[in-house]
């Protein structure tokens, strides 16, 4: 099966930056979120000039509530409380104050090896379309590391030395589910195509930059039929190939490939494709999509046929030029 290795490059700064090697950066392990649950995994994988890391401190952005951190044995926490910037609701209550910073300390962590520091909270919904930071600060035998420096609008992460490890929240209307990854509601519904047994709804695309010759389209599939189906692929007027592709990060780098056989959309399920799994790619792009235009697809399906969309082009907020496509576009290679 050929596979195709995306490499990142400056169109998709931020991601790049917090998925990049672990030996670069303090990096988080996940890029990339809708509002609702998640688990931010700080990694460090070296120390300073050479020497061991005694302490992590974390600072909780505004926007990550009911935060609470994961213990590591060897390790004592310390956890800095405060006032949010303003109230929000978190499992049907009101809460205005959280965790601000946390602090994991008495290591060591050796500077040849590598770890990751915990916390789980929540994205709260008005989070969404907004890129939010972990300024994180490591403390070695003699020195001192910052990870805090935050880039400018459209700015390349790469430019600062010190980049703090970066989430991109994605956008409410970039998702449809409110944060929960299903495509239910009011919007979903008023978008969606039916084909069969099948309704197809939430689809959206990314803006390109510039030069990107590739990019991603999502979006959700129900199959109200009693029989599986199958999405094998599309074309569209506006790229040379489109196929269904998955995505996974192995080593800290992003491996996209092809859905060998195409993807199952089983009876009585919903299978959604979004950013960091599966997802539509448009390959051999001629003009860049540009938020705001629509982009045709003709989607196939083994029992359910052809389908034709027409995709809204969105760009996910705060994060900079282009939304960050996970790289699509530059230094592929096949193998």
């Amino acid at each position: 099966m050929r596979h195709l290795f995306i490499q990142f490059a400056a169109a998709t700064a931020l991601t790049a930056a917090s998925l990049g090697t672990a030996n670069a950066h303090a990096t988080l392990e996940t890029a990339e979120a809708s509002p609702g649950g998640y688990k931010a995994v700080v990694r460090i994988g070296h120390g300073c000039d050479g020497q061991p890391t005694h302490t992590v401190r974390v600072e909780v952005p505004e926007g990550y509530i009911g935060v609470r951190p994961q213990p590591k044995a060897g390790w004592s926490l310390n956890i800095e409380r405060g006032d949010y910037a303003h109230a929000y609701t978190l499992h049907g209550r009101e809460v205005a104050s959280g965790v601000k910073a946390v602090t994991w300390s008495g290591g060591p962590l050796d500077d040849a090896h590598y770890d990751e520091f915990v916390l789980s909270g929540t994205l709260a919904g008005d989070a969404g379309g907004t890129s939010l930071f972990f300024r994180t600060v490591q403390t070695c035998t003699e020195g001192t590391v910052a990870w805090d420096e935050i880039p400018a609008e459209g700015q390349d992460p790469h430019a600062l030395d010190h980049p703090a490890p970066g989430l991109v929240v994605l956008a409410s209307n970039d998702n449809h589910g409110g944060g929960h990854g299903h495509a239910h509601g009011a919007d979903a519904k008023a978008d969606a195509v039916t084909a069969g047994d099948l309704e197809i709804g939430a689809a959206w695309a990314r803006a390109m930059l510039a030069g990107q010759k590739a990019a991603g389209a999502y979006l959700t599939v129900t199959n109200k039929g009693a029989e599986a189906d199958r999405l094998v692929g599309g074309s569209s007027a506006r790229a040379g190939k489109v196929e269904v592709h998955t995505m996974e990060v192995v080593d800290d780098v992003m491996t996209m490939r092809p859905v060998e056989g195409g993807l199952e959309i089983p009876a009585g399920g919903t299978v959604e494709l979004k950013p960091g799994s599966f997802h539509m790619m448009f390959m051999d792009v001629a003009a860049p999509f540009a938020e705001g235009e629509t982009v045709p697809v003709t989607l196939t399906f083994e029992k359910a046929g052809d389908v034709e969309l027409s995709l809204p082009v969105r760009t996910v907020k705060g994060a900079g030029s282009g939304g960050h496509d996970h790289g699509h576009g530059h230094g592929q290679s096949h193998d």
